[in-house]
């Protein structure tokens, strides 16, 4: 083994406690202590899919035991910002969560250039420090009844967080796993896909145990789960190291020689823009994620229109005809549906990317694209002749595919750029989440709503939004297949390279750092986020099974 070690004794004076200089990791150390720490802030910040489980409850936040809301039916946006007398519309509320989306494609981008530079342990902070802060902010604004305050909160510095929180990680991962780089990236965003599956049944518990005869609970709530995200996401923030520059494990040998769309070169955030793969890869992503993110935001009615009463044994009833009581139930029935596909999302996400080591990120991305195009063509199919089974697996295997492609892609940017800057390449590619975030909703919406007007019901419904789904998976497939690796005049020199990765010897080696185990303290970390994970997935399949019954 090779025994080298870094020295930080050299130098006028000690580096500070958020430094990158001072995380780099020393000859013993566990390697698969890392993912835990990237997990414990994902499983944090994941929480942004969960927050709509607060929303009905904030409609009545003013008329608590009260037999109607206190509405106000003509009022505007800016009056809804700073009332104190009228609850609040779940429309105005729902933008928290479009603000946040938002501004984490925004401030990936931003400060991804910075992350590189001050390492994860720094934007980890940063990060835990906007998203709690938010919740914290949001708790105030639910106190205060101030609408403004919870977009401040929730949406705008939260969304910082989530950005900051999101990218964090990548980079390092991808330097601690390089013979693993799709599994590493997806075990940690794999926790952002499973944060809504842990943080919304424990919103719904603190919801009713602080519910009383004059408060909603939510504020409540909203203080103690910042409380918790801060703390949790500080021990996340506080376990990042990073590796020695040229570090690598023992025995491996890069991979450059057998595939060439591993590059061995590193391409600098400045120049990474300008190159045509960087927006091949943005437009994958981004019609990957409009046409997932599109059925998520359907998934419920999608259920009960096309299926009506044969979800309760009552083929014969469609939607239109059931009544209060049955639609209760085929609600109940739709809730476990979109519970299962949010599972699914969670494991595809580790799924993907760790089979995308072995048959390479292209290939991966290709199956996304070529089986997602059959499987939306075919759902209109499957409910054409009634089969429910064929129709929730159709749509668990096309959510597994949304959540592999945000597994993938950094994996698939280390590959194409090399490791030196794709956590800020990562966060400029965030963009075209932002982007989705907005297309595919309103696509899909859009589409189904001009179905309705024509008087289009039952099956039918649907059948053309999916086929346009099936388009955008299409048009992926095509940009995909144009996805070349860089030519040598977008690869920085030695004398561009950061001075830490310069000085570094060029033909690597482990310093020391061997390729880790299951050692008592990286079984306890792994416990301390596995265990959550687990208690997700025990109540997510609980819930599904009402679909089967």
């Amino acid at each position: 083994m090779d025994a080298r070690v870094i020295d930080r004794t050299a130098g006028a004076s000690a580096p500070g406690v958020l430094s990158r200089e001072r995380i780099v990791a020393q000859a013993g150390f566990n390697r698969w202590l890392v993912p835990p720490a990237a997990l414990a802030i994902h499983l944090c910040i994941g929480m942004s899919y969960g927050l709509s489980v607060f929303w009905l409850p904030l409609s009545r936040a003013l008329s608590v035991g009260q037999p109607a809301p206190a509405a106000c039916p003509d009022m505007g946006l800016a009056t809804a910002l700073v009332t104190t007398t009228c609850d609040w519309r779940v429309s105005d509320l729902v933008l928290t969560f479009s603000i946040g989306i938002v501004m984490l494609g925004l401030s990936a981008a931003l400060f991804g250039g910075w992350l590189e530079r001050a390492g994860p342990r720094k934007a980890g902070l940063a990060a835990a420090l906007c998203w709690s802060g938010g919740f914290l902010i949001g708790a105030l604004g639910v106190f205060l009844h101030q609408l403004w305050l919870i977009w401040l909160g929730m949406g705008l510095i939260g969304g910082i967080g989530l950005g900051l929180g999101y990218i964090s990680p990548v980079s390092t991962l991808v330097k601690w796993f390089p013979d693993r780089r799709g599994m590493a990236t997806g075990m940690a965003i794999m926790g952002f896909g499973g944060g809504a599956m842990i943080g919304s049944p424990l919103a719904d518990l603190l919801i009713t145990r602080f519910k009383g005869p004059d408060s909603a609970g939510v504020w409540q709530t909203l203080a103690v789960m910042g409380a918790g995200y801060l703390v949790v996401m500080l021990c996340g923030a506080f376990g990042y190291r990073v590796p020695p520059a040229g570090w690598r494990p023992d025995g491996w040998t890069p991979p450059a020689a057998r595939n060439r769309m591993i590059t061995s070169g590193h391409v600098h955030l400045r120049d990474a823009h300008r190159t045509p793969q960087f927006w091949l890869l943005w437009a994958m992503l981004c019609l990957n994620v409009s046409a997932g993110i599109g059925v998520l935001a359907l998934a419920s009615p999608m259920l009960q229109e096309i299926f009506g009463g044969a979800l309760i044994g009552q083929p014969q009833v469609g939607f239109g005809q059931l009544d209060a009581g049955q639609r209760a139930q085929v609600a109940a029935i739709a809730a476990g549906f979109v519970g299962l596909l949010s599972l699914f999302n969670i494991l595809g996400r580790f799924f993907w990317a760790t089979l995308s080591d072995r048959i390479g990120r292209k290939v991966t991305y290709a199956t996304f694209f070529a089986l997602g195009c059959v499987l939306y063509a075919a759902a209109p199919w499957a409910a054409g002749i009634g089969s429910k089974a064929l129709f929730v697996l159709f749509f668990c295997v096309i959510l597994s595919m949304y959540g592999g492609g945000f597994a993938t892609i950094p994996a698939y940017l280390a590959d194409v750029f090399g490791t030196q800057f794709v956590g800020a390449i990562h966060g400029r590619l965030l963009t075209a989440w932002s982007t989705a975030g907005v297309v595919g909703p309103l696509v899909v919406t859009a589409i189904r709503q001009a179905q309705v007007d024509a008087g289009v019901q039952g099956a039918a419904l649907y059948g053309r939004t999916l086929l346009i789904l099936a388009g955008f998976l299409a048009v992926g497939f095509v940009a995909n297949l144009l996805v070349r690796s860089l030519a040598e005049r977008w690869f920085m020199t030695p004398s561009d390279l950061p001075a830490a990765a310069a000085a570094s010897d060029p033909a690597g080696g482990a310093y020391g750092i061997g390729r880790g185990g299951l050692t008592p303290a990286a079984a306890l970390a792994w416990a301390a986020v596995g265990l959550p994970i687990l208690w997700g997935v025990w109540i997510t399949l609980a819930k599904a099974l009402i679909l089967f019954r």
